[in-house]
């Protein structure tokens, strides 16, 4: 496993090593003790989530709130998405400041997703099967996202408002500006 640093301190793009030979590819997905020893992040994942969505679907940007924050790490293992994180923790040096990155079935890139993040996606080619880990089960009380297009995060998703398909639930999400409730940069959200 390599890990690549983003322009954002905590979010990190993870490259699995790959076996291939004539038969097809191996590789191990995660290793919490190699993901502890690159990253120095304590963290262990106890929910697997899977979703399959066709080009043009966007998914998010969605987050929990403490005690439920999530970290997740997300990958494309069919087809290719954009995937996004946006720091959402007030008082943060990259407050607002987003992370994309193509994941793909070819390209085995994986996005590790800091609590304190927004996240979400847009498929960018084909039918894409995006499966991530989370370290905190899903809590609908704590629950809450961002549209996708805010212009106050200047996300360039690479398609345009009207080719986005969005679920009736993410239609209404609010703005950044309309959260009540948001991160600290100053809180360990770890701890």
């Amino acid at each position: 496993m390599n890990i690549v640093k983003t322009d954002i301190e905590g979010v990190f793009i993870v490259e699995p090593q790959i076996f291939s030979d004539e038969r097809g590819y191996f590789c191990e997905t995660f290793n919490e003790r190699r993901f502890l020893q690159l990253t120095d992040i304590h963290t262990t994942f106890v929910q697997d989530n899977e979703s399959r969505s066709k080009r043009g679907v966007v998914r998010g940007l969605h987050f929990q709130l403490p005690p439920s924050a999530q970290s997740k790490l997300v990958r494309c293992i069919e087809g290719e998405i954009l995937d996004v994180a946006v720091d959402i923790r007030r008082g943060s040096p990259t407050y607002l400041k987003s992370v994309s990155v193509v994941l793909s079935g070819e390209n085995h890139r994986q996005l590790f997703v800091p609590r304190g993040f927004a996240h979400g996606f847009v498929v960018r080619r084909g039918d894409a099967i995006v499966q991530y880990k989370c370290d905190n089960l899903y809590d609908p009380a704590a629950e809450r996202a961002i549209m996708w297009n805010d212009p106050h995060l200047d996300i360039d998703w690479g398609i345009a408002a009207h080719e986005a398909i969005l679920s009736a639930k993410d239609l209404n999400n609010c703005s950044i500006e309309q959260l009540d409730t948001i991160f600290d940069y100053n809180i360990d959200y770890y701890a």
